[in-house]
């Protein structure tokens, strides 16, 4: 459905974006992660024919963005951070406007609007001004106006920036029903919302792909990780778990007392770590207060790649 080849984009002496190459399958959901400043916006841009590119071939549902690009914005339907709102007209009117300007026939406007409209949760404010409805509402709309041409693709950026925990399961809600009747590409600084949504996810730093893949499979690449808090003095502890083999690190927790401390400690062997764990705490007379297993999230893994890329 989407298809990125060598995308670079240079804006005087900085790149933007370095060769970047990807593609997102029909129905997908598409995770789109990078710290601020990393080339998500840009590539974004790029992918709406709103910024060409400097090099590289972008191919949305089999039209080029820049030889054929009013085909392929036919096909795109996007969510700006900031959403494109006239707050001066009623939902119903500002999604009749959009959908004429997207060039849909006049006879099949009304029926689409309303069917949009209850889609995305909007029957109830059809007929109420942009500026007196919630920030959650607006949310919507901004989605529905993506959506009111039936496009292939969906491209939203920081969809549930600046709402509530409950607007923003709402909107969550909504997203995951788009799931296989769109194409979508989710641009977020949540990633938890990325780990509940995305079927795949893509990690960008300083225009460059750091990783593409699973949400799963990014997480469960890493080592055994557990939770470690023993009663004993707090230097002695750290200074024999680092000694241990089989242990790769013990990172102490940043609360600790003199005689009790948390670490979150790093296998490289699991079951000589355990062991030599647990014969550490019986040579020393010490209390095991908690063990306890720790995935790695995928807001570690994304620390992880965009702290050692920038190393």
């Amino acid at each position: 459905m989407i298809d990125v080849e060598n995308l670079t984009k240079d804006y005087g002496d900085h790149r933007a974006l370095d060769d970047i190459s990807f593609s997102v399958e029909k129905g997908e959901i598409l995770g789109f992660l990078g710290p601020n400043g990393a080339g998500k916006t840009t590539t974004m841009r790029i992918l709406t024919c709103y910024s060409p590119p400097t090099k590289g071939k972008v191919m949305v549902a089999g039209h080029d963005c820049f030889e054929d690009s009013l085909n392929a914005r036919r096909k795109i339907g996007y969510l700006p951070e900031r959403v494109p709102l006239y707050e001066d007209m009623r939902v119903d009117e500002y999604l009749s406007f959009v959908a004429k300007i997207k060039g849909m026939p006049s006879r099949d406007t009304k029926h689409k609007v309303v069917r949009i409209m209850d889609d995305c949760g909007l029957s109830d404010v059809s007929r109420k001004m942009i500026n007196s409805i919630s920030r959650g509402y607006r949310q919507r709309v901004g989605i529905a106006q993506a959506l009111v041409n039936d496009p292939e693709v969906l491209v939203l950026d920081e969809p549930t920036v600046g709402l509530d925990p409950k607007q923003i399961k709402e909107i969550r809600s909504l997203i995951k029903e788009l799931a296989g009747k769109h194409t979508v590409i989710l641009s977020t600084h949540i990633l938890p919302e990325v780990s509940l949504l995305c079927n795949r996810v893509i990690i960008i730093n300083k225009g460059k792909l750091v990783a593409v893949d699973t949400p799963e499979n990014l997480t469960s690449g890493n080592l055994p990780r557990v939770f470690l808090r023993i009663g004993g003095d707090v230097v002695d502890v750290e200074k024999a778990l680092a000694g241990l083999s089989g242990v790769k690190s013990a990172e102490r927790e940043l609360t600790a007392s003199k005689d009790t401390c948390g670490f979150i400690v790093t296998f490289d062997n699991e079951k000589k770590a355990r062991k030599n764990i647990h014969s550490m705490i019986d040579e020393n007379s010490w209390d095991l207060i908690e063990i306890r297993p720790m995935e790695m999230s995928l807001e570690d893994v994304f620390i992880k790649l965009v702290t050692k890329e920038s190393a």
